[in-house]
C-alpha cells in the first residue's frame, strides 16, 4: 500500500434498493474519486439487480468498484410487506455478509469509512464489526432527516395516528406539515413499516455523522438548527445538489422529444412526468388530459398505463391496448393537441429535458432526485406528489422553498380537470407563475455556489473528507 491506487484513501458505500436511492449515493462516489483522491467500492442488494441498474454501475469509473451482495431470502416475510418492510429486513439479514465484505476490503485498502442510507443504518453494526466507523447518506432532504431523527419522541407521546392529528407538525426551523401529508409509511402505526421506520431514526443517531443531499439555501432554518452541535445527534453535512451525471441510464432514446423541444418557443413546454414508479388511475389521466388540452399550453407528457388497467373491462380494453398507454388517453386527444403537445410512452433523458431552454414548467410528482434536478435547471414546479415521502416534499416546495404550486384535490384524492387547467396557466403565464420562477432561479444560482470550490456544499464534504483522511473515520 505504499504507492498507486492502493495508498489512496478507500471508502465502503451501500445503497439498498432503488435507483433513487442508487444515483445520489453513486454521484458522491465520484465527487470523492474525482474530486478527493479516493477510491470507492459500492456495494448494492441482489434483490435489485437489473438491466437498468448494471447499465448504470458499468458507467461509473474504474475508481468506484460494484459489490453485489449475496441474496437473501424473505419468502417468510407477509406476501403484502411494505418496501419499506422488506428493505429493513434484508439490511438486517445481510450483515454478516457485509462484515465479511468489509474486512475483506480492508486486507487490499486503506478502507476510513462505510457509508449506509437511510434504509441500511442497521448495517452500521458490521461497520462496527470491521473495526470501522459508519456514517449516514441521507438522500432526501432536511425536513424527512429532521423528521426521522425525532420521530422516536413523536411515537413515544403519539395517541393517534398521523393523519388524525388537528395541527399540522412542527419540526425545529422546518415548514409545518399536515398530519395527513407526512410521509406514507408513517400513515399507520400499527404497520411493521411504521415501526421500522421508528427504529431507523433510533439508529441514525449512531452515525458518526450524516450526509444530507440537500443545500441550505431550500431549507435555510432547518439547515442552520441540523448544522449546530446537539448531543446525542450526529453532526449534520448537507453536501446537496448531488444529480445524476454523465451515466448512460439518462443517455437511452429521448431524440425524437428533443429534436420537438428544438422547434418550441423559449420557456414555453411544460414537461409532465411522474417518475420511473408514477402511475395514474385511468380517471385522474382523462382529468389530466382534458386540463391540459384546455390551458392552451405547450406540453411534453410521458405517459403510462394507468393503475388501474388490469380491472378495466375486457371488452373495452383488449389485450393488445394494455400494452400501449395512449390507448388510455380520450379518444381524439392527441390527434386536438398535436401541434403544440407531443404524448411519449418511453423514458425520455430527463435532464436534457430541463435543461432545455424551450421548458418553462415541470408538472412533477416531488421525487427529491427529480426535484433537485428541476432546481438545477432553473424549472419552476406544479406539485402532484404521488407516494413516499412526496406529499410531505410538496409542502416543502410550495409553501417552505416557494418554487411550486401546489394542486388542489377531490375528498377522493381525484384532481379536477378545471384546477388543472387553472395551474397551468398560472405557472406558464400568471403572476404566480413569475413568482416561483423568480424563486427557483434564485436556488438555481445558490446550488452552483455551493457546489463550487468554497461553497457550503463543497466545504461541508471536504469536512467530512478531512475526517476520513486524518484516519478517523
Amino acid at each position: 500500500m505504499e504507492n498507486g491506487t492502493e495508498a489512496k484513501p478507500h471508502i465502503v458505500l451501500l445503497a439498498t434498493p432503488g435507483m433513487g436511492h442508487l444515483i445520489p449515493l453513486a454521484e458522491l462516489a465520484k465527487l470523492l474519486v474525482t474530486k478527493h483522491g479516493f477510491t470507492a467500492t459500492l456495494m448494492t442488494f441482489a434483490s435489485t439487480a437489473s438491466k437498468t441498474q448494471q447499465a448504470f454501475l458499468s458507467s461509473l469509473p474504474s475508481s468506484i468498484s460494484p459489490l453485489s451482495l449475496p441474496a437473501v431470502s424473505l419468502s417468510d416475510l407477509p406476501p403484502d410487506s411494505a418496501i419499506e418492510t422488506l428493505m429493513s429486513v434484508e439490511a438486517v439479514r445481510l450483515i454478516p455478509a457485509i462484515t465479511s465484505a468489509l474486512n475483506e476490503l480492508k486486507t487490499r485498502h486503506t478502507v476510513v469509512g462505510f457509508v449506509a442510507d437511510l434504509f441500511g443504518a442497521d448495517t452500521f453494526d458490521a461497520a462496527h464489526d470491521a473495526g470501522l466507523r459508519a456514517y449516514l447518506f441521507f438522500p432526501t432532504n432536511l425536513l424527512t432527516l429532521s423528521l426521522l431523527l425525532h420521530l422516536p419522541e413523536i411515537d413515544a407521546n403519539l395517541t393517534c395516528d398521523f393523519k388524525e392529528l388537528s395541527e399540522p407538525v412542527q419540526l425545529p426551523g422546518c415548514v409545518p406539515v399536515p398530519g395527513t401529508e407526512i410521509l406514507s409509511p408513517l400513515q399507520d402505526r400499527s404497520k411493521d413499516c411504521y415501526k421500522w421506520m421508528v427504529h431507523h431514526g433510533q439508529k441514525y443517531r449512531e452515525a458518526e455523522a450524516i450526509l444530507v443531499n440537500s443545500f441550505d439555501e431550500i431549507e435555510p432554518h432547518a439547515a442552520k438548527i441540523l448544522r449546530q452541535h446537539e448531543p446525542g445527534r450526529p453532526p449534520v453535512y448537507p453536501i446537496g445538489p448531488l444529480i445524476q451525471t454523465g451515466s448512460t441510464v439518462d443517455k437511452a432514446g429521448g431524440s425524437e422529444c428533443l429534436d420537438w423541444l428544438d422547434k418550441q418557443p423559449t420557456n414555453s413546454v411544460l414537461y409532465v412526468s411522474f417518475g420511473s414508479g408514477g402511475t395514474l388511475t385511468k380517471e385522474q389521466m382523462d382529468e389530466l388530459a382534458y386540463g391540459l388540452e384546455s390551458s392552451g399550453q405547450r406540453f411534453l407528457w410521458v405517459v403510462r398505463s394507468p393503475t388501474d388497467a388490469d380491472n378495466a373491462s375486457s371488452n373495452y380494453y383488449d389485450a393488445e391496448s394494455k400494452k400501449d398507454p395512449f390507448a388510455y388517453l380520450p379518444e381524439g386527444f392527441r390527434e386536438r393537441t398535436k401541434e403544440r403537445g407531443m404524448v411519449v410512452s418511453s423514458r425520455v433523458p430527463q435532464i436534457k429535458v430541463l435543461a432545455h431552454e424551450a421548458t418553462g414548467g415541470y408538472v412533477c410528482h416531488c421525487g427529491w432526485n427529480s426535484t433537485l434536478e428541476t432546481v438545477v435547471h432553473g424549472v419552476p414546479i406544479i406539485a402532484w406528489p404521488l407516494f413516499a415521502e412526496q406529499k410531505q416534499n410538496a409542502v416543502l416546495l410550495s409553501k417552505g422553498a416557494r418554487i411550486a404550486l401546489p394542486l388542489e384535490k377531490r375528498g377522493d384524492g381525484v384532481v379536477e380537470r378545471e384546477e388543472i387547467e387553472r395551474k397551468v396557466r398560472a405557472l406558464m403565464e400568471g403572476e404566480e407563475g413569475k413568482r416561483v420562477r423568480r424563486k427557483v432561479a434564485e436556488l438555481k444560482e445558490a446550488a452552483a455556489e455551493g457546489m463550487k470550490e468554497g461553497g457550503a456544499a463543497c466545504q461541508a464534504l471536504a469536512e467530512v473528507v478531512e475526517m476520513w483522511k486524518k484516519g478517523s473515520g
